[in-house]
């Protein structure tokens, strides 16, 4: 593991289970470092997005430690209103299905509700609302209703609705799924802006094709919910036997290097 001096993230020995299942993760430890590019990879079913939940304090391990920003968090820290309010002002998670993730009238009302929950004052909500908007070119939206949404249109709210809050750790969930090529290059270009600006960026994904531009350290698991690897992204995607073993890519992918 790395040295956890600036480590915003601190895995040891977690395991978690739905009610009535088999594990989903299994063992898990690894630490991430403030300011990485971090990509979760693996089949679909391997445990990426529940793994992704627990990091976003949506989730608590049965078993194993927990450590978030050098605190060791428990199960009882989320019944601390003060602790999971201030947990959630610095990390923000993006739901695959952006569909999940917004429930108000309005896109104006869907930016405001975090900061809104935080008690922020009324014109820092209206300053921050507006800045935003303008960095996500989403302004014409505003007074709509967030299900009239394009899919892009609904990504770039989510995001708002997350990034409104200047979160230190942004983890998103499958970020390209179901965008037209377009918003999907702009959203390459936005996370790679936000990770200049110091952001720590975690990222699960199953495409190849976009893990190398929106990270450079990849952890891969197995289809048993494992670790099967954490290396550069470049070492990673070279690897073509490991990836097959884990069902990642099919058996020609060496030769037509395409999933």
């Amino acid at each position: 593991m790395n040295d956890g001096n600036r480590a915003v993230f601190e895995l040891n020995h977690l395991s978690f289970s739905y009610p009535g299942n088999q594990p989903v993760l299994k063992d898990i430890s690894f630490s991430i470092q403030a300011g990485e590019r971090v990509c979760i990879l693996g089949a679909n079913g391997c445990g990426k997005s529940t793994l992704l939940k627990i990091l976003a304090g949506l989730l608590s391990p049965q078993e194993g430690k927990f450590r978030a920003f050098h605190h060791a968090v428990t199960r009882k820290d989320w019944n601390d209103d003060a602790f999971s309010c201030k947990y959630h002002r610095k990390v923000g998670f993006i739901f695959q299905n952006s569909d999940v993730q917004l429930f108000c009238s309005t896109v104006r009302d869907e930016i405001a509700f975090g900061l809104l929950q935080q008690k922020t004052e009324p014109e820092q909500i209206k300053s921050r609302i507006r800045d935003i908007s303008a960095l996500l070119d989403i302004g014409s939206l505003l007074e709509k209703a967030p299900f009239k949404l394009s899919g892009g249109e609904k990504k770039k709210v989510a995001l708002a609705s997350v990034l409104v809050m200047n979160p230190d750790v942004l983890i998103l969930d499958e970020p390209t799924n179901g965008l037209d090529p377009r918003t999907q290059v702009w959203l390459v270009r936005l996370l790679n802006s936000l990770c200049k600006a110091g952001k720590t960026l975690i990222t699960s994904t199953h495409n190849l094709e976009l893990v190398s531009k929106i990270s450079s350290r990849g952890i891969l698991f197995s289809e048993d919910h494992k670790i099967a690897a954490d290396s550069s992204v470049s070492d990673l995607i070279q690897d073509i036997d490991l990836l097959k073993a884990v069902n990642l890519v099919d058996e020609d992918y060496g030769t037509e290097n395409k999933i």
